[in-house]
């Protein structure tokens, strides 16, 4: 049993999903786990394993989740460490792992931090709770990408059996 901290910055809520469910599947695991938004983050000494999972907006990672990295690198170094990423682009098989997501290679060349674990997932697209802007913008790219641009689309690309494995793989760190 470990004391695992999961912290997330997420936009639209997609992230923090993901983290509750890292959270619930390891609670039900027997770990004790304290899920919080970026901003909220305990004292990170009291954890063993520390996850922090962020999502992309405009094509780049919050830069509150770099800040805080920078200001807990020797915390982090010295802990069983994890991050992961999602994004409207992991949708695709090419560019689901971390070796093949340019927002995860991206986040490698910007950082010291190196996590024991990285991952990557994809993320949910609901154009209606989106703002105009937002909606706008996200349209264009999936229309370059070749995605759906009806504005009333809503679909959740997430492989929640992809989120169980990393589970699985968090607890054997």
């Amino acid at each position: 049993m470990s004391k695992i901290l999961i912290i997330y910055s997420s936009v639209h809520g997609q992230t923090r999903k993901i983290s509750e469910h890292i959270g619930k599947r390891l609670i039900e695991n027997g770990n004790q786990v304290v899920t919080c938004c970026i901003e909220q983050v305990p004292l990170l000494g009291e954890f063993d394993k520390i996850i922090i999972g962020a999502s992309i907006r405009h094509g780049k990672h919050n830069a509150e989740v770099y800040n805080f990295i920078a200001t807990h690198l020797v915390a982090l170094e010295a802990k069983s460490s994890c991050f992961f990423s999602v994004s409207l682009v992991a949708r695709k098989a090419g560019r689901n792992t971390p070796e093949t997501n340019p927002y995860m290679q991206a986040f490698l060349s910007k950082t010291q931090w190196r996590p024991n674990l990285l991952k990557v997932f994809a993320g949910n697209l609901d154009y209606q709770g989106y703002n105009w802007l937002d909606r706008s913008i996200i349209r264009f790219i999936m229309w370059i990408t070749k995605g759906p641009t009806a504005v009333g689309t809503k679909i959740e690309y997430t492989d929640w059996q992809r989120v169980d494995v990393f589970v699985k793989e968090i607890e054997l760190l």
